[in-house]
């Protein structure tokens, strides 16, 4: 039942996500809590982790999107700066091995993937509470890598779910860019 309600509220806070709907922050903590349980019975404690790092990165995230930018109003979508790919380049690989170290020390499944997808979740994550247009590319290969990963686990609805997801943020990265362009054009445009 874990798994199914993990399923429902998953797919539905990426679909809000997709949508730029303020709900999606809510609908993914009751998300974040599902999937806590079901990762701590499979022995996935990276990911079982991640869920207590993204509860709180979805409560900042909510209030980033409630209150928006002081200055220009409603949060928009932008593009990551220069500044943030840097850090996201250094942090990836410097969460990813020492959390596979402590993954092998508690016997996790799979404690490289386990480390490298919880990276990539949480810079993902990071870009999406800022309304970054690339947290889609981050939570692409983070999908990717997840999918097989469950498979591996014996979690076929889990795995079914992040292909799911996978499909959500392709369509995902197609709309916000749509988006971003639109606003780009307007913001171009002479005032009349």
């Amino acid at each position: 039942m874990t798994e199914v309600l993990g399923f429902v509220t998953g797919g539905a806070c990426v679909w809000l996500l997709v949508r730029q709907h303020i709900w999606n922050w809510p609908v993914g903590l009751a998300n974040n809590l599902f999937f806590f349980v079901l990762f701590l019975r499979s022995r996935l404690f990276a990911d079982m982790g991640l869920q207590l790092v993204y509860f709180a990165l979805g409560v900042y995230g909510w209030i980033q999107w409630r209150r928006g930018d002081a200055a220009r109003g409603p949060l928009r979508i932008t593009r990551t700066t220069a500044g943030e790919w840097v850090a996201l380049a250094g942090l990836v690989p410097l969460v990813t091995w020492p959390l596979r170290e402590v993954l092998v020390a508690a016997r996790g499944a799979s404690p490289f993937g386990d480390a490298l997808t919880t990276a990539l979740s949480l810079g993902a994550t990071y870009l999406q509470c800022r309304k970054r247009l690339e947290n889609w590319y981050l939570w692409i290969a983070a999908d990717v890598l997840y999918v097989p990963i469950y498979l591996r686990r014996d979690l076929p609805l889990t795995a079914v779910l992040y292909t799911v997801f996978l499909v959500m943020c392709l369509v995902g990265l197609r709309e916000w860019t749509r988006e971003w362009r639109r606003a780009a054009g307007a913001r171009d445009r002479p005032a009349a």
